[in-house]
């Protein structure tokens, strides 16, 4: 495998748009096209990636930063339907978490995400990296947390 973080820009897009989510899954994230609007709007906060392998996108994730709290966010992580259960997403987590060490936006060493309880892929994937629930909710969504040392 040959997973990294390729930049989101007028290049691949189309890409990202065509990345594709299980029925039921729709409910745990939001689609690229969704995310790719708020990146827009966010553009001084925020990056975000097509997860490739080699040349083929195979997920998709975006990292935002909050200038008011201040801490990192990961948003929007998805992989492809016809890529999950091969690794991707334990591999492109770590990446992410490789590009907020440099700091990109902010000093923050806390990163923060939310995750349908019910997607108990996801919470095993993240909970494995280190993340841990805050206590905080918004509905079905839990908010973890890592803290970079």
């Amino acid at each position: 495998m040959d997973v990294r973080l390729i930049q989101i820009n007028e290049d691949n897009f189309i890409d990202a748009f065509n990345l594709k989510l299980e029925e039921e899954q729709e409910l745990f994230v939001s689609h690229p096209i969704r995310s790719l609007a708020q990146a827009y709007v966010y553009y001084k906060q925020c990056t975000p990636f097509g997860i490739y392998d080699g040349d083929k996108i195979v997920g998709y994730v975006m990292v935002i930063y909050d200038y008011d709290i201040p801490e990192y966010d990961i948003w929007h992580m998805m992989i492809d339907k016809s890529e999950q259960g091969k690794g991707y997403g334990k591999i492109a987590l770590q990446k992410v978490i490789d590009y907020i060490r440099e700091k990109p936006f902010g000093n923050s060493d806390r990163i923060a995400l939310t995750c349908n309880k019910r997607n108990q892929v996801a919470l095993k994937i993240y909970k494995e990296a280190g993340f841990e629930p805050t206590g905080n909710s918004d509905g079905d969504e839990i908010e973890l947390a890592i803290q970079l040392s």
